[in-house]
């Protein structure tokens, strides 16, 4: 109502707004080099900035090789983005750029551009001037003193450069891993198919293994836990020689378990072993303090198991008792 009645009041506040509409769309684009002047070789920055509101999405052209003919660029762009405002961007481009011939050289205005409703429009910066000067190392008098030759400028490696490298040494370790894992593998399992050789039998082992552990006296002088251990090594020492069972890293139950694969029995001598190696899994692992009579006990019924279990020989006929069989049935 108040608009109908003076039609000037919405042009007026159009008027006001319109600055206020501008500056929120306003964006600037400025280039420029770290320095206007280097020498042949030297590396510098070509730096874009561009400010802008945050709900405009502007594109800026990439350079690829040259900003202009033999000005290079090395590397970028490199981008970094900050909040100025609410509602203001900074973007920010680092181009690594170097010339190798001497001149004045004039990079055009980079543009940055968006797309509306009104079709394309862009954004202008000022052109960037450089200048690229050879370096004077000959004196006035070039007989009175002689120069070195300077080195070739080395160029700094890229990842393009460096990545084929690093995945063959990669790709060799990752070769030679396996490698050792099998010879590693293979060796192993060879040795525990072939196995050494036993010279003496198991029985006697074990039994003159328990008769130090007796003459010891461990857990007389209270040393229980390492009687125990003693003595489950001696048993899983001997299970290994007469019945090819490797318990030394084995847990009890997989002792157990690997035992009754070569066909051994559930018998008395079976409960006995299980007895001692429980009972010794208790005072290991769960601070259980047996009594004497226990202690003894698990010996007894070590030396049982060892005595009942032992592998007996069959004693080859002599000869001469061959013989006289052969003249008495005559």
């Amino acid at each position: 109502m108040i608009f109908m009645k003076r039609p000037f009041l919405p042009i007026l506040f159009l008027f006001i707004l319109s600055p206020v509409l501008i500056t929120g769309q306003e964006i600037t684009v400025t280039a420029s080099f770290d320095t206007s002047r280097i020498l042949i070789g030297d590396q510098i920055n070509f730096t874009i900035v561009v400010e802008q509101p945050a709900d405009v999405k502007l594109s800026l052209p990439v350079f690829k090789d040259t900003l202009v003919k033999n000005v290079e660029v090395l590397s970028g762009p490199s981008i970094d983005s900050m909040k100025l405002t609410a509602n203001k961007l900074r973007i920010t481009e680092k181009y690594l750029v170097t010339s190798f011939d001497s001149g004045y050289y004039k990079v055009d205005p980079v543009y940055a551009e968006t797309r509306g409703i009104n079709g394309l429009k862009r954004y202008y910066s000022d052109y960037s001037l450089l200048e690229v000067a050879r370096v004077k190392l000959t004196p006035p008098d070039t007989v009175s003193k002689i120069f070195d030759i300077v080195q070739p400028y080395k160029a700094p490696l890229t990842i393009g450069e460096i990545m084929p490298w690093i995945l063959l040494i990669l790709l060799t370790s990752v070769i030679i891993w396996l490698i050792l894992r099998f010879l590693k593998k293979f060796s192993r399992s060879k040795k525990e198919v072939v196995g050494p050789a036993i010279i003496e039998p198991a029985h006697e082992i074990a039994f003159r293994e328990l008769e130090k552990l007796r003459e010891e006296k461990l857990w007389q002088n209270g040393e229980t836990k390492k009687y125990y251990t003693r003595l489950t090594e001696i048993l899983r020492q001997y299970l290994e020689n007469r019945f090819r069972v490797f318990s030394l890293e084995l847990t009890t139950s997989e002792t157990l378990e690997a035992l009754i694969k070569t066909g051994f029995k559930k018998d008395e001598s079976y409960n006995k072993l299980k007895s001692v190696l429980n009972g010794a899994d208790l005072v290991k692992f769960a601070k259980y303090k047996p009594e004497s009579f226990e202690n003894e006990l698990s010996f007894e019924n070590s030396w049982e198991f060892v005595s009942v279990t032992k592998k007996t020989e069959v004693p080859a006929p002599d000869v001469e008792s061959k013989e006289k069989v052969r003249e008495g049935s005559v």
